[in-house]
């Protein structure tokens, strides 16, 4: 019996080494893994200003010129005629040209939309173009003689800028796509001259005349468009973006032009000239923004 008692005392104290000893060793149980927060999505909202350079093309390619009679001497019907005809026709031009200059703005973004205006401003390069053309016309119930002659037209866009609104969605935090419109302008400018001749000289009359005309001015009109801008680094953005402008249509005069009576000094007909055509055009063009984020709220982070 005292055995029986004596072992199973040795047993229990055993056991009870044991337990302890377990309790002081370290546990299996692996320790949660720490995992960083993502990185703040880019904020939108606040003032930028940036770079664009790309090109101008397209739109109305003709300058339109006309000739009427407004007057002449009995007889001269024919020679009038003739020189209204050949001082009348479209002439085109070429359009193309390089644009590049600045753009300023301001966004809000609210959730996956983004507001915002932008005015900028550029100039034009190699937008100024010109067309000329021989032409000639007989004389209507002459036809020993002919009305020959020249027309050369130049048309430029010197400079252009917008004011627009744009509205844009977030594809990512990072991808920005919108359409864009509001208010255009541009310094445009334009010349017509026309010289004409008679061939033979006619007996009696001035055998050659001409008339030219000019305008320069600052057109307003719209613009509308749709671009991508890409966040590709805190602050920092690129874009892409077509735009259409008009500018509206202009139209001035070229002068009087004619023949006179060399003994009375009196005109023997006299016409005038006048030149239509409209400014417009396509714009596709790249840019850089540097996005000040002034008064945008801070991204929030998970605090651990």
């Amino acid at each position: 019996m005292k055995k029986l008692l004596l072992s199973t005392v040795a047993v229990c104290a055993t056991l009870a080494a044991g337990a302890a000893l377990a309790a002081d060793l370290p546990s299996r149980k692996a320790a949660p893994v720490y995992v960083a927060p993502p990185p703040p999505p880019p904020m939108w909202t606040g003032f930028y200003i940036g770079l664009n350079a790309g090109a101008t093309f397209g739109g109305s390619q003709n300058v339109n010129v006309g000739t009427y009679g407004m007057g002449n001497a009995p007889g001269a019907l024919g020679l009038a005629a003739a020189s209204a005809a050949a001082g009348t026709g479209p002439f085109s031009v070429n359009n193309t040209g390089f644009i590049g200059g600045g753009q300023a703005g301001y966004n809000y973004q609210w959730n996956q939309i983004v507001l915002g205006l932008e005015a900028d401003m550029q100039g034009v390069a190699g937008g100024t173009s010109n067309a000329s053309s021989a032409t000639g016309a007989g004389v209507l119930g002459a036809p020993a003689f002919s009305v020959l002659g020249g027309v050369n037209v130049t048309k430029s866009l010197d400079y252009l800028g917008t004011v627009r609104g744009r509205v844009g969605y977030l594809v990512t935090p990072t991808i920005l796509l919108y359409a864009t419109g509001g208010l255009a302008y541009g310094g445009v400018t334009s010349s017509t001259s026309v010289f004409q001749s008679m061939s033979p000289a006619a007996p009696g009359i001035t055998s050659a005349w001409g008339g030219a005309g000019a305008y320069s001015d600052t057109r307003v009109g719209w613009t509308a468009g749709a671009g991508a801008e890409w966040m590709f680094m805190p602050n920092w953005s690129a874009k892409i973006e077509y735009l259409y402008y008009n500018l509206g249509t202009v139209n001035y005069t070229g002068g009087v032009m004619g023949s006179t009576i060399l003994a009375t000094g009196a005109p023997a007909f006299m016409n005038a000239v006048s030149t239509t055509t409209r400014y417009d055009g396509h714009i596709v063009r790249a840019g850089l923004n540097y996005h000040f984020n002034w008064g945008a709220s801070a991204p929030v982070v998970a605090k651990y």
